[in-house]
């Protein structure tokens, strides 16, 4: 009699402890090779777009070649400056022409794997860098309503904010993404 007891003490501590947790119920895989979130990564990101400007003054072209590594550490540090992000763990790949984010979404215990495509061209009107995107990839969950604007608009806010400084006086010219690197080029105005 104690041992069945025991046993179903066991398996209410079981449960209970497992409900206490989220549940990952899958989604589209992360990059095999995870890519570093690193706040000094962001900070290259920035000391870089600087260092742009500085010499897009003298020249009049500014070209920036952002990697993978800067655009991952920069998202993941204006996510972690939200009070409720849409979603965590960012990790953004750079491939044939598009930029693929992957992050963690979560409803109440359930937690699943995201990913976002998109393309970034450039506003024809505006001269500013302009990211639509081509799909989303929200694992079981269905894409809440208004979920993909607010994720775009996050978005938008991230990448086109971060090049606020060059935007004054600057049109972009050219946008390229291949293998890892997102190569930016435009004129001082």
């Amino acid at each position: 009699m104690k041992t069945k007891t025991y046993l179903y003490l066991f398996l209410t501590t079981l449960i209970l402890s497992s409900l206490a947790c989220s549940i990952n119920v899958g989604g589209p895989d992360y990059p095999a090779q995870p890519i570093s979130a690193s706040p000094n990564e962001a900070q290259a990101l920035r000391d870089m777009i600087q260092q742009a400007i500085l010499t897009g003054a003298e020249t009049g072209v500014i070209t920036l070649s952002i990697t993978e590594a800067q655009l991952t550490g920069y998202m993941a540090e204006k996510l972690s400056q939200q009070t409720n992000p849409p979603f965590t763990d960012p990790q953004i790949l750079l491939r044939n022409g598009q930029m693929q984010m992957y992050g963690k979404i979560t409803q109440g215990w359930l937690t699943a794997n995201i990913l976002i495509t998109m393309n970034v061209t450039i506003d024809e009107i505006t001269g500013e860098p302009k990211i639509q995107i081509a799909s989303a990839d929200f694992g079981p969950f269905p894409a809440p309503e208004g979920l993909n604007t607010a994720i775009s608009s996050i978005i938008d806010e991230a990448f086109t904010g971060s090049f606020g400084p060059v935007a004054v006086g600057f049109r972009l010219q050219t946008i390229s993404i291949a293998d890892g690197i997102m190569t930016i080029t435009g004129r001082i105005k």
